[in-house]
């Protein structure tokens, strides 16, 4: 049996999503410090969130979108929103099993201290557990 918490779910979510979003998109989980010439980037990161104690994981995963304007932010954050609440629920990678996805905190834009470029970031609670 895989242990607690054993779906690294940055490393699922940012490859899944890369597929999706195309090559025209880069997905990490740390930010590159040459960020400028790699826009858009989206960011996911797992920032808390829970687990039954068995097999479930219901970690609570923040993806940050950061491009050059931010009606372009906000677009690609609504397209990252509208995968993760309707396409990622029910899927299944190698090594993971997603099933309810929610909202903690819609997409909204979020400061970043360089000016020339905007961030928009959304939480989500993503329940999975591993291939069995």
């Amino acid at each position: 049996m895989a242990d607690v918490g054993s779906v690294d779910v940055e490393l699922e979510l940012i490859g899944w999503l890369q597929t999706r979003l195309g090559s025209d998109v880069v997905v990490r989980d740390e930010l590159d410090n040459n960020l400028l010439n790699e826009l858009p980037t989206v960011q996911v990161q797992a920032v808390g969130g829970d687990d039954d104690g068995f097999r479930l994981d219901r970690p609570f995963v923040d993806i940050d979108v950061y491009h050059s304007t931010r009606a372009e932010a906000i677009d690609l954050a609504k397209t990252v929103r509208t995968l993760v609440l309707t396409v990622l629920r029910g899927s299944q990678t190698t090594n993971a099993v997603f099933g309810r996805t929610e909202t903690i905190s819609r997409p909204v834009v979020r400061p970043y201290e360089n000016t020339s470029l905007r961030r928009v970031g959304a939480t989500y609670e993503i329940y999975c557990h591993p291939v069995s």
